[in-house]
């Protein structure tokens, strides 16, 4: 599972099997009720017998390490963004997801057609979380396809439909001013099909240039006009033609944190905002498997009290896109990590079989 690391420089402290326990007592109890504990409460989520003296004396040793802070004098201790991390780690490799839960999700993938997938993916992370669960849907120029349609809109516009070979249609309008009637644009579409079929945009585009440079001048006015209209139609995709599917926020609003609506407001606006929410997971994802970035990890002030759950997914080395989860810091990270994760693997087996 990779992470983001607190500080550049930071050591992570080699804890003590004592400090480890203390430190996981005060983190459950964070993330189940976003309170401080105490010393006496600690003792009860303890799975062996400790002193409220030897608590307190570890809760220190856990304070100089910066892993646990206090809100006042008077007040139980919190984690810091240190512990909470370490915590995070320890994660790493557990699967806590029930079998029950996986197969209700792998059927509920498996009913889904063509685009419908990534908004039944973004449900389920919503649902299954309780938090706000989003899929940013395959980018164009990285799925096989299968087939191309051409339609004159007006004398200067052409509507191009590509369908991938998981059925989900990608539609774009372009300029041209070519004269021809639908029937001479149907058969445009045909020699474009054939050489579409099975392949990514990048590709065909270079079959496309290859076979321009190869005839020249030797060929036909229609395979002139396919090739050419071709090298337009299947242009490469701006970086953030990317759609970021979120299919509700219900459930992020049940979430205490987010009961100030100036609040929710400015995290939606964060996550919504595309440009933003792309740069943040191109920051977040380090190499495969589920990433996790919290507070100012997140490098955007409207998510300082968050947290960032994501992992691409794809075929390995091409990956389509990103799913995960945005939500309060002190989400259920033992059940999230999981679930983001088999949701990549489920959907990258539907997309990529």
């Amino acid at each position: 599972m990779a992470s983001q690391s607190p500080e550049p420089h930071w050591a992570r402290p080699a804890l003590s099997e004592r400090q480890r326990s203390v430190l996981r007592a005060v983190v459950m109890a964070y993330l189940g009720d976003a309170a401080p504990i105490g010393s006496a409460s600690i003792a009860q989520l303890l799975a062996v017998n400790l002193s409220s003296a030897t608590i307190r004396s570890t809760l220190a040793e856990l304070g100089a390490l910066g892993l646990v802070k206090q809100r006042h004098a008077s007040a139980g201790r919190v984690p810091s963004e240190r512990g909470l991390r370490l915590f995070v780690d320890e994660l790493q490799g557990r699967d806590l997801l029930p079998p029950h839960e996986k197969r209700s999700i792998a059927s509920s993938l498996a009913e889904a057609e063509g685009d419908g997938a990534v908004h039944v993916a973004s449900q389920l992370l919503s649902e299954c979380s309780r938090q706000l669960g989003f899929v940013v849907a395959p980018r164009l120029d990285r799925v096989v396809l299968r087939h191309v349609s051409l339609v004159r809109l007006a004398s200067d516009r052409l509507l191009v439909v590509l369908v991938s070979q998981t059925g989900v249609a990608y539609r774009r309008v372009i300029l041209d001013d070519g004269s021809g009637d639908q029937a001479e644009l149907d058969r445009i579409a045909a020699g474009l099909g054939e050489r579409v079929a099975g392949r990514t945009l990048a590709e065909v585009r270079e079959r496309l240039s290859q076979e321009a440079k190869l005839l020249r001048r030797q060929a036909g006015r229609l395979l002139s006009r396919t090739l050419e209209l071709g090298l337009r139609a299947l242009a490469s995709p701006e970086p953030t033609d990317a759609d970021v599917v979120i299919e509700t926020r219900l459930a992020l609003l049940t979430q205490p944190e987010f009961q100030d609506p100036r609040r929710i407001r400015d995290v939606l606006a964060a996550v919504e905002t595309k440009e933003r929410l792309l740069e943040l997971l191109d920051k977040t994802l380090d190499g495969d498997g589920v990433s996790v970035a919290f507070g100012e990890e997140l490098e955007e002030p409207a998510l300082h009290d968050c947290a960032l759950v994501a992992s691409r997914y794809g075929g390995p080395g091409a990956p389509l896109g990103v799913l995960g989860v945005i939500g309060p810091s002190r989400m259920n990270y033992a059940r999230v990590i999981p679930l983001v994760r088999y949701l990549s693997e489920v959907i990258t087996g539907k997309l990529c079989a």
